[in-house]
């Protein structure tokens, strides 16, 4: 446990809160987050990981777009539903992608767990995709990454980041069930 892992976790923790209550705030906390995780991963021969802070440093600005744009025009942050249909053709395609990733980082790196790395990478990128695209279900996919994540984080003795992914199960639970409780409002208004 690192001064860096502790201040990581504590940005992580502050953006996905902030998530949480659809405070557009959120996206500058995460984006130190995945700066300062994106350096301890590299340390730690976490190549997926690594990647797959940079991708999401880039995602958090799209984020930030796409929340701040819906926020210009109706003054609210309206969560989505995503048609079945698309949930299984963007979680195949992510696995098909996770697989190539986790490929090239067994064969042509000396990444530590590659294939589970790259997994776990092309899984967060579909969930952030759907945070920023405010889709509930975004959620429920975060809670099964973050499960495996408890336990690669312990695999690489990594604790405090273990703790951290134990923690956004919960959170994640608490996300889905506090944008169940909007979306139930916006039907109710519309």
């Amino acid at each position: 446990m690192t001064p860096l892992e502790i201040f990581a976790v504590l940005m992580s923790v502050i953006g996905v809160a902030l998530t949480i209550q659809r405070n557009i705030l959120c996206w500058g906390f995460n984006i130190v987050a995945c700066t300062l995780y994106a350096y301890l991963f590299f340390e730690f021969k976490l190549y997926g990981e690594t990647l797959l802070q940079g991708i999401f440093i880039i995602m958090n600005f799209y984020g930030l777009y796409h929340w701040w744009t819906d926020h210009q025009q109706s003054h609210e942050i309206k969560i989505i539903s995503i048609a079945r249909q698309l949930v299984i053709l963007q979680l195949l395609l992510s696995a098909v992608l996770g697989l190539l990733l986790g490929l090239t980082l067994k064969y042509w790196t000396d990444a530590a767990v590659p294939l589970l790395d790259a997994q776990l990478a092309a899984f967060s990128l579909l969930a952030t995709y759907w945070t920023s695209r405010r889709y509930i279900a975004t959620w429920m996919l975060w809670v099964w990454i973050d499960i495996i994540y408890v336990g690669m984080f312990i695999y690489k003795d990594l604790l405090l980041t273990a703790g951290l992914y134990a923690g956004f199960v919960g959170l994640a639970l608490f996300g889905w069930w506090q944008w169940k409780q909007i979306e139930y409002k916006q039907l109710q208004a519309s």
